[in-house]
């Protein structure tokens, strides 16, 4: 059986463009540790080759695919001309997925922050504001009390068929989303560890969710997210999946941090 290879990383150098596919070059680290007596590993360079039709669905351009973080799964060749495969390595891609930007997130991160600050200001303006309104005044006639007694009691009805308005949108937002679903996130909402990235999911099990996607337009399970700190704490191949159909959205379970 041919051997399979993952890499993660950014083109080294111009990306070429051939009859049917597009090649370009990447470069990753060595082993970190030898066995004692041999010598230690330094760079490994590979040239890449990637049918056109899979990378246009990525949107990578000549340009952005110098300055993206890409995951490559495939295997390696020995087939190709010296002249189209300059690396020490030839890899024949199978699957290519743009992975999220650290500095994108963080952007995203800190004007959620700014956001939900405005918001809990807003909300707590409006929340003074109604408790001046209900201040009652003082009078001696208690005629006047009971009559603001019964507006109270007016309000209140009122508010209680407003409040279950606002609570039916939010059941609906999670419909149609696999068992044990509570939120819906966006990409940018979402942080992935490091230790995630260097992972090589597997093909096979990645193709299967894929297909289960287009079938049904939905993850088979939501992603486990940690509350609060929004950090992927499992399901990393249907975060890679879901990213690369362009799911709007991904659905998510919190998992909540230990006091």
């Amino acid at each position: 059986m041919p051997h399979k290879i993952t890499l993660t990383g950014s083109a080294t150098g111009p990306l070429r463009e051939y009859d049917r596919y597009v090649a370009f070059d990447m470069r990753e680290k060595g082993s970190p540790s030898a066995p004692k007596g041999l010598k230690k590993s330094t760079f490994i360079s590979y040239t890449v080759f990637v049918a056109k039709k899979a990378f246009n669905k990525t949107g990578l351009t000549k340009k952005s695919i110098m300055h993206e973080k890409i995951l490559i799964q495939g295997e390696p060749t020995l087939d190709i001309p010296i002249d189209e495969c300059p690396g020490e390595v030839g890899v024949i891609c199978f699957q290519i997925t743009v992975l999220p930007n650290k500095k994108d997130k963080e952007e995203n991160e800190s004007n959620d922050k700014k956001e939900a600050k405005q918001e809990a200001s807003a909300a707590q303006q409006e929340v003074a504001a109604t408790k001046q309104e209900e201040k009652p005044v003082t009078t001696s006639q208690p005629a006047a009390n009971e009559e603001k007694k019964a507006e109270k009691v007016q309000t209140e009805v009122k508010e209680t068929p407003v409040q279950e308005k606002k609570v039916e949108p939010q059941k609906k937002q999670i419909t149609n989303q696999p068992k044990g679903t509570q939120d819906l996130l966006s990409f940018d909402e979402i942080i992935v560890p490091e230790e995630f990235l260097k992972t090589r999911p597997n093909p096979q099990k990645t193709q299967k969710v894929i297909d289960f996607v287009k079938r049904t337009g939905r993850l088979d399970e939501p992603l486990t997210i940690e509350k609060g700190s929004n950090i992927l704490k499992d399901g990393y191949r249907r975060y890679i999946v879901a990213k690369t159909v362009k799911m709007d959205k991904v659905p998510v379970m919190y998992e909540y941090q230990k006091s």
